[in-house]
């Protein structure tokens, strides 16, 4: 995959030193360095239901209420 990053050229240098350091690449330092980052947080549906009880609620139901509602058959007709 190719990206365009636009870099310090302190960071770019310190980059390019290390591959150099350790006879590689350039793109194998940056791979390397990415690996050891946290894995993405996958947004799933129940992430995102917390967003549905935003606001007054009238009949004291609460937005972590929502997957119980929603097995009971919430919304259906």
């Amino acid at each position: 995959m190719t990206i365009t990053l636009d870099l310090t050229a302190e960071a770019l240098a310190r980059l390019e030193a290390e591959a150099a350091r350790r006879g590689v690449t350039l793109e194998t330092v940056i791979n390397e360095l990415a690996a050891q980052l946290p894995a993405a947080a996958k947004s799933t549906v129940s992430s995102r239901r917390g967003l549905i009880g935003l606001g007054a609620s009238s009949s004291g139901e609460r937005a972590s209420d929502a997957d119980a509602l929603l097995a009971e058959g919430f919304g259906r007709d």
